[in-house]
């Protein structure tokens, strides 16, 4: 035997000295690292870092530059982006599609795979929030006002203009081929995006150590002054800004429909502008609070409020047409599910896919670092399988739920005359929703919880957008500083009433997806960080519970054991010597 000990674990001797050795190499090898060893989960994330000036002068620097030219002229702010995007779109779209399906992929073969049993944290922590809680918080900074803003217009709009011209206008036919649609735009697609960003986040910081950065996953060898972390960083805290400014915007104008249906409000900018004001108060003041009791509080309240909303629809509107309805369109989705993943529109129908689904992915990605940077916040505890399934399965059947019963009785009302959803979609996709409520009994009251829904739902997110600034901001504290919190958070609202009045909203949101054209290859270079670093994880950590047991007392068992070649041999008329001691040698000594 070599003076380094078996060649392999498999080639042991019968002996007992050797048995023993080789037990203790096949433990270590197996085990490669310690569960309990503090390298593999430092808490550096938790440690209060210092301002990353440069990175927070150069954030708010780049977005008054595009606040200004939004203000000064809209116009060609509008212009620039548009044909910069209708070529990036144009350009690259089989690549949006074919990277957006393999991030689905990734993540569900991390789910199933032997990486599934791996914690987000120390192999024995447990998660800093409930179930349900963590669920909300992710959903109501996710997609939740999404779904409020688009619940009734989007299978509405597919209804009168279906997709890729495969139906006739508001039939049977078109009315399933755009909830299927639907439900593709906003189930397993974008929430891949945002989830695997997540993953890696949460990864690297609770489980690694490092900040919570995107630089961190990216670039998680170089110096986090390095200009590539910077820039990436800054990137990150443009497009939130941006982001939470617009999606604030367009809130506002749909929370101000919703005023003027219930108390007869005026619909004007002033009222919109009051909106974002006691907004901004509401959503910086629960940033401050803290995680615990100000976005969990929300996201608890949203959830409750939107499932009593969703309930009522139901059960007033056609139960029986969006039970049927539900079961077509899902199945549906389920079958065409790959088709629709790899459609790119070559030969014919790529005018209303670069309008819909790329467009969508777009959106979705350039929200991927704000959402993915929350999710990681919030996601410490959980294994990557138990992510995958809350990040993916639930967030999608929630979906399909709201889109069906939401949309599905506008589709039925519009089709059986009850209302005219399709004059009041021509008005503007934030008065839809409420022409719907009209038709069912108790409107007013209704019309009430929706907007105290609505203003919710755009506070927890903007409020989880503030937090998220703040960490970039802080070289990537969990806990940043509050007046970071307070500075992001008023430059959220000072950013979409600048917007509003100069009605440069559209064109900022159109620039947001334009910069996050770019972070496609940020995520690629995410995943390929994430998979590396996987592969380097510890045996032990990705089996079993129960061999882990085995496992873990067979290091007990090695380290208590003294080595044979270490104990006396007896003195005996079997080998005719005295009592000797044998000294250790190189090859008996555990490594």
């Amino acid at each position: 035997m070599s003076p380094d000990g078996p060649e392999h674990p498999m080639r042991a001797r019968a002996t007992d000295g050797d048995m023993a050795v080789e037990e203790t190499v096949v433990t270590q090898r197996f085990v490669h690292a310690a569960p309990d060893d503090d390298r593999m989960h430092p808490r550096a994330a938790d440690v209060d870092q210092p301002v990353d000036w440069t990175v927070f002068v150069a954030g708010l620097a780049l977005t008054l530059a595009f606040v200004l030219w939004g203000v000064i002229s809209p116009t060609s702010l509008a212009t620039a982006a548009s044909t910069v995007l209708a070529k990036m779109i144009d350009a690259t779209g089989w690549v949006y599609v074919l990277a957006t399906a393999g991030f689905v992929a990734l993540m569900l073969l991390l789910a199933l795979s032997r990486y599934g049993r791996i914690r987000l944290g120390r192999d024995d922590e447990r998660p800093e929030f409930s179930t349900v809680s963590w669920i909300s918080m992710m959903f109501a900074t996710g997609m939740g006002i999404g779904l409020i803003f688009w619940g009734v217009a989007e299978p509405l709009s597919h209804l009168l203009t279906p997709p890729l011209g495969l139906a006739e206008a508001e039939t049977p036919e078109s009315s399933q081929l755009g909830m299927e649609y639907t439900i593709f735009h906003w189930g397993l697609h974008p929430w891949a995006l945002y989830g695997v960003v997540g993953l890696a986040l949460a990864y690297a910081t609770f489980r690694k150590g490092l900040p919570n950065l995107l630089s961190s996953i990216v670039f998680p060898r170089k110096d986090p002054s390095h200009p590539a972390r910077r820039a990436v960083d800054i990137f990150g805290l443009f497009i939130t800004t941006f982001g939470a400014a617009t999606s604030l915007g367009l809130g506002a104008l749909q929370i101000n429909s919703g005023l003027t249906r219930v108390f007869d409000a005026p619909q004007s900018n002033t009222v919109s502008i009051v909106v974002i004001v006691v907004l901004t108060a509401l959503f910086v003041v629960s940033a401050v609070s803290g995680t615990e009791r100000g976005i969990k509080w929300l996201a608890n309240t949203n959830a409750g409020l939107a499932v009593a909303v969703l309930v009522f629809v139901f059960a007033f509107g056609p139960t029986i047409f969006l039970m049927n309805t539900f079961v077509e369109s899902f199945g549906g989705y389920l079958a065409q599910f790959v088709p629709m993943s790899f459609r790119t529109g070559a030969a014919g129908g790529g005018e209303w896919l670069a309008g819909w689904t790329i467009f969508y992915w777009a959106w979705w990605m350039s929200w991927a670092p704000f959402v993915g940077t929350f999710m990681a916040r919030i996601s410490r505890g959980r294994t990557i399988r138990e992510f995958v399934i809350c990040v993916l399965v639930v967030p999608t059947l929630v979906s399909t739920v709201w889109f069906v019963v939401m949309g599905g009785t506008a589709i039925r009302f519009q089709l059986t005359g009850v209302t005219d959803m399709a004059a009041s979609l021509s008005t503007g996709v934030e008065n839809t929703l409420f022409t719907m409520l009209d038709a069912l009994p108790f409107s007013t009251l209704t019309a009430v919880l929706v907007v105290v829904l609505i203003m919710l739902f755009y506070v927890a997110g903007a409020d989880a957008a503030s937090l998220v600034l703040g960490m970039l901001s802080q070289g990537g504290s969990l806990h940043p500083r509050t007046w970071l919190v307070v500075t992001w958070g008023s430059m959220i609202g000072a950013v979409a009433i600048a917007l509003l009045l100069a009605g440069g909203l559209e064109a900022i949101q159109t620039t947001v997806i334009v910069f996050g054209v770019p972070f496609l290859v940020v995520m690629l270079g995410v995943c390929y960080s994430l998979l590396k670093q996987l592969r380097s994880e510890p045996v032990v950590t990705t089996v079993p519970p129960g061999v882990r047991t085995v496992v873990a007392e067979m290091r007990s068992n090695t380290v208590q054991q003294p080595d044979a070649a270490q104990q006396p041999t007896p003195a005996g008329p079997e080998n005719g010597t005295a009592a000797a001691t044998h000294e250790p040698t190189a090859s008996r000594t555990p490594i």
